[in-house]
């Protein structure tokens, strides 16, 4: 059990490091004019972290999950 909460520490870091990095595209800059208003896709390292971001999220819940049931056994 111990390994599975240090692996939730870790995962976890790696989510905010990964949310962190992102790209704010629609922040106070749309506010002020500062969106241009257009559609883009991801491509390259904002993909990447968009979708680490996506899986690392998962793995968090699935091992806080694990942890629970494990806990109350």
């Amino acid at each position: 059990m111990k390994f599975i909460t240090i692996a939730q520490v870790v995962v976890s870091v790696l989510l905010m490091v990964s949310i962190l990095l992102q790209n704010r595209g629609s922040g106070l800059s749309a506010a002020f004019g500062g969106d241009f208003g257009g559609y883009y896709t991801k491509r390259g390292v904002e993909k990447f972290l968009f979708f680490s971001s996506v899986f690392l999220g998962a793995c968090f819940i699935g091992l806080a999950i694990v942890l629970v049931v494990l806990q109350n056994k």
